[in-house]
């Protein structure tokens, strides 16, 4: 064989070696890294998202690092069952009308009470639901709403509600009002005690909390009857997150095994005796 054809033959076969090596090095770069199989926002951590604040009983003292509060405590849990030790998790805030717009998200998921309805899914996706709960009317004692024993008593006052949230639907749909809406629960609830409204609405939980832990002379009207499913709070992720279905089979493992029970038992306040608005 001609001599020259052998030193190109070699000389192609190695040049074909290297470009491969090559491009097997720029495949293993260009590769995202994973944890037990999970790609996540930042490599070997697992970024969740709270508001700022974040209230009682979801979370305790604005602190989610401590994990107390049904929803700093419910993030630790999934955590764990991703195969994230506690010091691997880490916390961002984001107000709530952002983290639900459209757009890449700098958490792998968000926890501020998320309920999932048609109108979010087409923007980001929730995980399945780590809590269910009803609407409440929370307002002063001496006021307006004070007494009330039914919606009919509620429908021609000043009802608050928070930016974002689905008690706006249900003030429409159960008082047949337009309700007044604020940034926040914390700005609603200044708002009760000014007088510029005469109740807020929100989740039970929530009217918990602001009747018996921020207002001085609060007091929880009852819950909003409706024909409707309590809210389900679900986890919020990016919209086609890979990290979805893992955390969702996270959540329905917590829930099949009584960890979510268990965790509600112990940071939300017993619902029972609440009398129902109808």
């Amino acid at each position: 064989m001609n001599r020259k054809f052998l030193r190109r033959s070699s000389a192609v076969a190695g040049a074909l070696a290297a470009l491969l090596a090559l491009s097997s090095c720029a495949s293993a770069e260009t590769a995202p890294e994973t944890t037990n199989g999970l790609e996540t926002v930042t490599p070997g951590k697992l970024t969740i998202a709270t508001g700022n604040p974040a209230y009682s009983p979801w979370v305790e003292n604005d602190d989610p690092e401590s994990g107390e509060g049904l929803e700093a405590a419910v993030a630790y849990a999934v955590a764990d069952e991703l195969g994230f030790a506690k010091e691997d998790v880490v916390w961002i805030r984001t107000p709530f009308d952002t983290a639900i717009a459209p757009g890449p998200k700098d958490f792998d998921f968000n926890l501020q009470q998320y309920s999932a309805t048609p109108e979010r899914e087409n923007a980001v996706d929730f995980s399945t639901p780590y809590y269910e709960t009803t609407q409440a009317v929370v307002t002063t004692e001496g006021s307006k709403a004070d007494g009330a024993t039914a919606l009919a008593d509620l429908k021609p006052l000043k009802i608050g509600v928070a930016a974002g949230s689905t008690s706006i639907n249900t003030v429409k749909n159960e008082l047949g009002t337009d309700p007044q809406i604020f940034n926040s629960n914390e700005d609603a609830v200044q708002a009760l005690v000014v007088g510029n409204i005469d109740a807020l609405v929100t989740d039970l939980p929530t009217a918990f909390y602001n009747a018996y832990a921020v207002l001085d002379n609060g007091k929880l009207v009852g819950q909003i009857d409706t024909d409707e499913a309590g809210d389900q709070f679900a986890l919020l992720l990016a919209k086609d997150s890979p990290l979805t279905a893992p955390v969702s089979k996270a959540v329905d493992t917590l829930r099949d095994n009584g960890t979510l029970d268990e965790l509600a038992q112990k940071w939300i306040a017993d619902n029972g005796g609440v009398p129902v608005l109808k």
